[in-house]
């Protein structure tokens, strides 16, 4: 069951937590997508091993009632086009909540792990390729990595320990499904180890998405 909702002036972002049962052995932080809010990923909770802490995160953008974002985006004939000043704004606020969160683990740090669901999935992407000394571990749900990352990408050296997860249907009509191909690509010119698995879904998660991905959660934190 997640906790209350806690904000923090040093990043200002708002988050719930679903604490470990006991001392956690990770803490992953959960993001939702355009128009969601922290609660949209609350449902895979139950899949995911107790002894890790989850954080659900909401984006700092208000959109309507109950509706955040991460960055805004228009959705063109060309593609999508970013806001990037917003975008660079939420992997900072997402990287000082890491760093926030972690102070409270004094002398034995726990392993923290970033994922999301679309567009909470490139900010995923974007905290850890970025920052990979403070995210080693990310999944991208549906999502994809952006090219305004690139002038902040960590050193080959640290991203060489990265380990990633990239999920996508196979009938998405939102973000299609080359863009999975796409971020594979780029992901191994950049030499991070990871998987890239389709689904015969469309923008959306189901049993055997979250099932993987609470597998692959495990192995990263070496639950099983």
């Amino acid at each position: 069951m997640m906790d209350i909702l806690h904000s923090d002036g040093a990043h200002g972002l708002s988050y719930r937590v679903r604490p470990a049962a006991g001392r956690p052995v990770g803490r992953l932080f959960l993001l939702h997508g355009v128009g969601g809010n922290e609660t949209n990923l609350a449902s895979i909770a139950q899949d995911l091993d107790p002894r890790i802490e989850l954080v659900f995160v909401r984006g700092p953008l208000a959109l309507g009632s109950g509706q955040y974002a991460w960055f805004q985006v228009r959705f063109t004939p060309q593609g999508s086009v970013i806001n990037p000043a917003q975008a660079e704004d939420s992997r900072e606020r997402l990287l000082a909540l890491v760093r926030s969160l972690g102070l409270a683990d004094a002398h034995a740090p726990v392993p923290a792990l970033m994922a999301g669901f679309s567009q909470g999935g490139i900010m995923s992407a974007s905290v850890a390729l970025s920052a990979p000394d403070d995210i080693s571990r990310f999944a991208i749900l549906s999502g994809r990595i952006l090219p305004e990352l690139e002038p902040h990408l960590a050193s080959p050296e640290k991203l060489a320990k990265v380990r990633a997860l990239v999920i996508h249907g196979q009938y998405d009509d939102k973000l299609p499904v080359a863009l999975a191909a796409q971020s594979d690509a780029l992901l191994t010119r950049l030499g991070v180890s990871h998987d890239t698995r389709l689904y015969p879904v469309g923008h959306a998660l189901n049993a055997d998405i979250v099932n993987d991905f609470s597998r692959w959660v495990d192995q990263q934190l070496h639950l099983n």
